[in-house]
């Protein structure tokens, strides 16, 4: 399998990206329906471009549970790993499978819920701990102002947590917002990670949250990411603007090298 040399900004590791088929079974109502397929052979060939050595790809909410795509394109593969969507009721024993197949984590697509599920359940509080004894983390999809009500059940469970999209920050707060203040909080506490990603979905404020988050909590538990194909906003960025807006959110060359690659080795394939 051939790898791709090193580019200039050094050791790339894309902590999200997506794969899918057009003909795949759609949830009701999703929040996008993309009318073309990006395949695994897609993303390597991106990936390969762009000069990025690994990826992890995110279960995406349009599929739902449908997760048997992902586990396709991660098995074998040891430039990827991956995350599911799931019911908290799966059984450990598919769990296991799954990480012999090469997934890492579960993906909680709240953000798309009008009511979240009450993570203190008997239900969750199992599958929270079957995450922790698998050493999988929760990669958590929700918008910023709800991240008050998750994050405290999360932190309590001991499970490694991963935000999405720099917390998706109130747009008018930013960050003096509740969601942004337990954003940093739950970092500091040690086993919270934070994508930098998604800055083309959230608009202007996302460089200045990035920047504001990265001065109050350093940059080891920062995970660079590109969100490859884009879905819904594939005019908006490309894989190109998205390895670069980094250099804006970090003008540090030190810094952002480990935030490219080294966090994310670190991560997802160690």
């Amino acid at each position: 399998m051939s790898i791709p040399p090193y580019p200039p900004e050094g050791l790339l590791v894309d902590g999200h990206v997506h794969v899918f088929k057009q003909d795949m079974p759609l949830i009701p109502n999703p929040r996008h329906n993309p009318d073309y397929s990006f395949t695994v052979e897609d993303l390597i060939a991106a990936m390969d471009k762009h000069g990025v050595r690994y990826a992890a790809i995110a279960a995406a909410s349009p599929w739902g549970d449908y997760n048997d795509y992902v586990i396709e394109s991660i098995r074998g593969n040891p430039r990827l790993r991956g995350t599911i969507i799931t019911q908290p009721s799966i059984e450990r024993v598919v769990l296991d499978q799954m990480d012999r197949d090469g997934i890492v984590g579960v993906r909680l697509p709240f953000i798309s819920m009008k009511e979240l599920p009450d993570l203190d359940s008997w239900d969750y509080r199992k599958f929270l701990r079957r995450l922790v004894d698998l050493d999988w983390h929760v990669h958590l999809h929700i918008d910023g102002p709800r991240l008050p009500q998750v994050l405290p059940y999360l932190e309590k469970s001991g499970v490694k947590i991963v935000i999405d999209h720099i917390g998706r920050p109130d747009p008018v707060k930013g960050t003096a917002s509740e969601g942004f203040r337990a954003m940093v909080e739950s970092v500091e506490k040690g086993r919270t990670w934070v994508k930098l990603s998604g800055a083309y979905r959230l608009g202007d404020y996302a460089l200045g949250c990035a920047q504001e988050l990265c001065r109050r909590v350093g940059y080891d538990k920062m995970l660079w990411a590109s969100d490859c194909p884009f879905v819904g906003g594939e005019k908006d960025t490309d894989y190109r603007r998205a390895i670069d807006w980094l250099k804006l959110a970090i003008p540090d060359e030190h810094a952002r090298r480990q935030v490219y690659g080294a966090n994310g080795l670190a991560f997802y394939f160690t």
